[in-house]
């Protein structure tokens, strides 16, 4: 058992999986991959992560912090560059670009892009209690994969043998892969939310939160980001909290709309969490990626509370179901509440950011764009708390109302 962890935990069956999907170093593409990539285990096979201390090396993610990202074009088959290890230009070839577009699209379901898009539009559209089920248990789960992240210490994948197509997250370290566990949280929370509300069959919903769960899991192979044993843990991981929780869904839910002490906690707890944060002995972006989360969370709390006390309009509708006309006037309505509500939540995100950035760059004396004073905890965690909790309650509060007075119910 220990070796197969071992075997799961080393960078060579990351490197053997981006090679059968068409992803090689410069030099190891054609028929000489195989035998580079078996020259690359013997030679490096002691320093992998799994035979090695937990300690960042140079090749594992450290370096990463004085990475920018550089990914060049390139013609199908050419070779393209990204920044790798210490700085230097990591030059690869991909051979299959179906896979290689596949995958780094589902790579883009576990970053901001999805969550400020999906999350509004579930509450926008479809029902607001499957929306807050869902961001509850996002926030929950992410919490727990960020800071596991940090008390573990686990090393990324080594890069030579595996391509590192993204630089930011690999200043992180890897276990538990939370992008594994955020994609099982929202697909499988999504699917058991609305499975016994509306018209869909059942065994089409379970494949789809299948197929989606493992398109992301598979896409932090491809891109290099994490071990088989790092997606397999946050899988896992992120399954056992929706065992967990589920039973106690009806009556979080509740608390959440019914408690006076709702809005307070929602503010306090968070920020206890955001400023108690393990600390590293370098800065790693999880922190402020867990107060983006927990704040966005708060910010949509307070407005589910809200909502409740003043009977904010709900979109609930039972006729919902797969197959609808792509073209009719209900879609249009739905496609207008998405792109009316999308513009207020970005401009809330651009607004927010200058108004609190420029007023904690004056109390603490730094110009807005010096990236080591944003980097400060008495700096990040209001920034980035304040900026997403007010994403959160107008994406609640807000845009629901606007979509009132615009007739968009």
């Amino acid at each position: 058992m220990a070796r197969l962890l071992g075997t799961l935990r080393s960078s060579q069956p990351v490197a053997r999986f981006q090679r059968s999907c068409g992803l090689f170093l410069a030099g190891e593409e054609g028929g000489s991959g195989s035998s580079s990539s078996s020259s690359s285990s013997s030679s490096s096979s002691s320093s992998d992560p799994a035979d090695r201390s937990r300690d960042r090396g140079a090749c594992n993610g450290a370096a990463a912090l004085r990475c920018r990202a550089a990914t060049g074009s390139g013609t199908p088959g050419g070779v393209r560059s990204g920044r790798g290890p210490q700085g230097c230009t990591q030059k690869y070839i991909v051979k299959n670009y179906f896979y290689y577009y596949l995958f780094r699209f589902s790579a883009a379901l576990g970053e901001e892009i999805f969550y400020i898009t999906f999350l509004p539009f579930t509450y926008w559209n479809i029902d607001h209690s499957v929306s807050r089920r869902m961001i509850i248990v996002w926030s929950i789960v992410m919490y727990i994969g960020q800071v596991s992240k940090d008390i573990l210490k686990w090393p990324r994948p080594l890069s030579p043998p595996v391509v590192k197509l993204e630089v930011r997250t690999n200043a992180e370290y890897g276990m538990p892969s939370t992008h594994a566990m955020a994609a099982t949280a929202i697909s499988f929370s999504f699917f058991i939310a609305t499975t016994n509300q509306y018209k869909y069959p059942f065994e089409l919903g379970l494949v789809a939160a299948f197929v989606f769960s493992t398109l992301v899991c598979l896409s932090r192979l491809y891109t290099g980001m994490h071990t088989v044993l790092d997606v397999i843990g946050g899988a896992l991981i992120s399954a056992v909290l929706l065992v967990l929780l589920y039973p106690a869904w009806d009556m979080i839910d509740h608390l959440l709309l019914t408690s006076p002490f709702c809005p307070l906690l929602s503010i306090v707890v968070p920020l206890v969490l955001c400023y108690n944060y393990p600390k590293l002995d370098y800065y790693s972006p999880t922190r402020g990626d867990t107060t983006t989360i927990l704040g966005a969370a708060a910010g949509a709390t307070v407005g589910f509370w809200l909502n409740n006390q003043y009977t904010a309009p709900v979109y609930a509708s039972k006729s919902f179901q797969l197959g609808f006309p792509l073209i009719s006037s209900k879609m249009v309505v739905v496609l207008a509440r998405f792109f009316v509500g999308i513009l207020v939540v970005l401009l809330t995100r651009w607004l927010m950011k200058s108004v609190v950035l420029g007023v904690l760059g004056y109390w603490y004396k730094f110009p807005i764009r010096d990236l080591e004073a944003r980097r400060r905890l008495e700096v990040e965690v209001p920034y980035k708390f304040i900026t997403y909790s007010s994403v959160g309650f107008t994406a609640t509060v807000i845009v629901p109302l606007l979509h009132e007075l615009l007739g968009l119910k």
